[in-house]
């Protein structure tokens, strides 16, 4: 296993130093038995034990007792230097703040880049796409699989045409981009840098993101289409061309998200998508590639839940591990491939549809948690959105949200202003302990593919789930307006998304067929699936099949004639 480079921190890591006994002060025992006790006796405490809302315990009062062997300038460091628990840049929101990048996409092309360029103009300053079902499926518009979804859950897209009309007056040299999309990422992909190119933008200096994390379908959001060995394969093939023709684009964000919707713990949450992330480096590495060149371009994409401290101490906990991964297990040389950058969304799992305007307090003091972990990127969820896919006006309040924070509560004047924290220092370290605890247990397994195969985070997660939810049930558990402090509303306004978008979805689709060139678009789709049966990269096909203007449902069958799909073992 390669050693730590000389300049990374020379350290026992903190996860292991926090194992040793914690033993009170004299000052400490002589408060708990003259002041507390007597207290404790005459007005006994809330709740019979404190968690986080992941379940963790938490103590009355933290000390330097919970620290033992703690120095700072060794586990903890400073910002822009290893560990880079207090950020990755030396100044963090002191010099640039994150980027305002508000989730958006609904119906057809020219509907979301509508919202698009109003979003911009109200300041956002980068562009997130949410795509709906059937583009996220890898299905046309017009297939019989589509009906009822079209243009539902975001954006439909079929085809370059439409992808051009996406970001129509969009100027993409000048714009951040990022697409959730995942199966059908390197197709979708392809019809992106098809429109920079026709807008003559470099592909050099593009920037933005592409989902593109395959195994967290597998293992939360179940939005597949192929089995796990050619998914990986495709998603190496995006590694490996942005590394060669896009610098500035993270091909991949590795998504612990979507896994702590689907009901995980923060520790869970952090653990599997770390552990994922280490997935894709190895598959690289036996590609034969270079991990201080593809290594800059990873990036990550995490929650933002309610419970404040813990999620702070998630994102701090990220960076020290992913750093120590890059250098020990990887041999990383490049600070850039050490230093873990994240996107973050609030927690849409935590939106009720019970008195919606409280979610715009939750939203916030998610948002907060996130700027005050050091995020790179963030979106801020609308009030609806437990509904429907948000309004022009909730978007708006969630853009103001992240606003204010930004420029109204003075908590980007200093980097880290938590460091330092007996009990943000101490949680952090039991968070990143305990994710190095699942982390081995999947090597022990084979990685996270052969983890997958066994349904291992799957059950992981479906537990934790129900745990959860049976602290609500009993009211272990508050949440406002759902289980306690019930009250009568009134009905929302919400976003109507009708059978008209697959219709004219329909339309254009059949004008596409009848315009392009059928036997280009059957040569570059013979092309794309003997390529597929061999080894080589498939980028570069898939690029010229987009260009061609075959469709998305097109190019992902090709690529289904020859991989198959996958179908999910049942957990039992």
């Amino acid at each position: 296993m390669p050693t730590r480079d000389k300049d990374a921190v020379q350290t026992v890591p903190p996860a292991e130093s926090k194992d040793r006994q914690r033993v009170p002060s004299a000052r400490e025992r002589v408060w708990e038995s003259k002041t507390l006790k007597p207290f404790l006796e005459k007005s006994s405490e809330r709740l019979p034990e404190f968690t986080t809302i992941s379940g963790h315990p938490i103590r009355s009062l933290y000390t330097s007792a919970d620290l033992p062997g703690f120095e700072a300038e060794r586990d903890l460091g400073f910002p822009g230097e290893p560990p880079y628990a207090r950020g990755i840049h030396p100044t963090m929101h002191r010099g640039r703040l994150w980027t305002m990048r508000q989730f958006a996409g609904f119906g057809t092309a020219e509907d979301t880049n509508q919202r698009f360029r109003y979003l911009l103009a109200q300041g956002q300053t980068g562009l997130s796409t949410a795509f709906d079902l059937p583009t996220l499926m890898g299905y046309d518009s017009d297939h019989s699989l589509s009906e009822g979804e079209v243009g539902k859950c975001g954006v439909a897209i079929s085809s370059l045409a439409d992808m051009e009309v996406l970001f129509d007056k969009i100027p993409l040299a000048n714009v951040t981009t990022s697409m959730t999309i995942n199966s059908p990422a390197a197709v979708i992909w392809a019809m992106y840098l098809a429109v920079a190119e026709k807008q003559g933008a470099d592909w050099k200096k593009i920037s933005g993101t592409l989902q593109n994390d395959i195994l967290k379908e597998y293992i939360a959001q179940k939005e597949y289409i192929y089995p796990p060995e050619p998914s990986m394969r495709l998603v190496v093939d995006t590694l490996e061309f942005g590394a060669k023709n896009t610098p500035k684009f993270n091909p991949i964000s590795i998504s612990g998200y979507h896994i702590r919707e689907a009901g995980s713990t923060a520790i869970q949450e952090l653990a599997f998508t770390l552990r994922d992330g280490m997935e894709y480096v190895e598959w690289a590495l036996r590609r034969g590639m270079n991990v201080d060149e593809f290594g800059p371009q990873l990036s990550f994409f995490f929650n933002a839940h309610s419970d404040f401290f813990e999620e702070i101490a998630k994102y701090r906990a990220a960076r020290r591990i992913w750093h120590q991964a890059m250098v020990e297990r990887y041999g990383a040389k490049s600070a850039r491939a050490w230093a873990l950058r994240f996107h973050t969304q609030t927690a849409g799992c935590s939106l009720t549809a019970q008195q919606p305007y409280n979610n715009v307090v939750r939203t916030a003091i998610q948002a907060l948690a996130a700027v005050m972990g050091g995020t790179q990127s963030l979106h801020t969820n609308s009030l609806d959105e437990a509904w429907a896919l948000p309004t022009e006006f909730a978007a708006t309040i969630a853009l103001r949200t992240q606003q204010i924070i930004a420029h109204e509560t003075g908590v980007t004047n200093t980097v880290d202003p938590l460091g330092g924290s007996y009990f943000v220092e101490t949680l952090t370290n039991e968070v990143e302990r305990g994710a190095w605890d699942y982390i081995r247990k999947i090597d022990a397994m084979g990685g996270m593919v052969a983890a997958i195969e066994r349904s291992y985070p799957q059950r992981e997660i479906a537990e934790a789930s129900y745990r959860y939810q049976m602290a609500l049930d009993k009211k272990e558990k508050i949440m406002v307006g759902v289980n306690d402090f019930i009250s009568e509303e009134k009905p929302l306004e919400i976003l109507q998304i009708d059978e008209t978008v697959a219709h004219r979805q329909a339309e254009r689709l059949s004008k596409l067929r009848a315009e392009r060139s059928g036997d280009e678009v059957a040569r570059r789709l013979k092309a794309l699936r003997k390529a597929a049966e061999g080894t080589e990269n498939l980028m570069p096909h898939l690029y010229e099949a987009v260009k061609a203007y075959a469709t998305l449902g097109e190019i992902c069958d090709a690529m289904r004639e020859v991989f198959g799909t996958y179908e999910e073992v049942a957990i039992t």
